[in-house]
């Protein structure tokens, strides 16, 4: 399954307009409103290239409301996060609390930096990409104090991370 994550910035306000358009999109599989340098998050499976790449070209891109777009392809590599064990507290409801976290590492380290990531419990999934940053994670937990601390005491501090910016999803523009 190929994967690529869109970082988006839209008109002020249009936010969750644009966010229930992307949702109807086929191929788009996750879509957030987030704080911070970016408006929304989607993210993007498919089984070819093409197709992402219509996805992003000929339908995110040209949507009115949207400015701008960063696209993080996720790179080939082998799956160091189990969905299973993973999603279990997302589907028990406890972790409503979510972010994402972008990273930038150390050259040729992407790969190390994701193994570390797939020991944190609270990392529900992480890919190293190709793009402005090197690693994706999403991050979710039952508060946002936990989240600080996973972000900052975890994932700031793992070895050969050189900076982060956290996106938080804004649960409330999403319905």
């Amino acid at each position: 399954m190929i994967k690529a994550y869109v970082l988006i910035n839209c008109d002020l306000g249009s936010e969750k307009s644009v966010i229930s358009s992307l949702k109807t999109v086929d191929n788009i599989t996750e879509v957030h409103g987030t704080l911070g340098l970016y408006d929304i998050i989607a993210k993007i499976e498919s089984d070819s290239d093409e197709q992402i790449q219509k996805t992003i070209t000929h339908v995110i891109r040209q949507m009115p409301k949207i400015h701008s777009t960063i696209t993080l392809t996720r790179s080939e590599g082998k799956e160091l996060f189990q969905t299973s064990e993973k999603l279990i507290g997302s589907m028990l409801g406890k972790n409503n609390i979510q972010a994402y976290v972008v990273i930038h590492s150390d050259k040729g380290e992407e790969y190390n930096i994701l193994k570390n990531l797939s020991h944190i419990p609270e990392v529900k999934e992480a890919d190293v990409v190709f793009g402005y940053y090197d690693v994706i994670c999403k991050v979710e937990t039952s508060d946002y104090k936990i989240l600080e601390n996973i972000i900052t005491k975890a994932i700031r501090k793992l070895p050969h991370v050189r900076t982060t910016m956290t996106l938080n999803v804004i649960v409330e523009q999403e319905s």
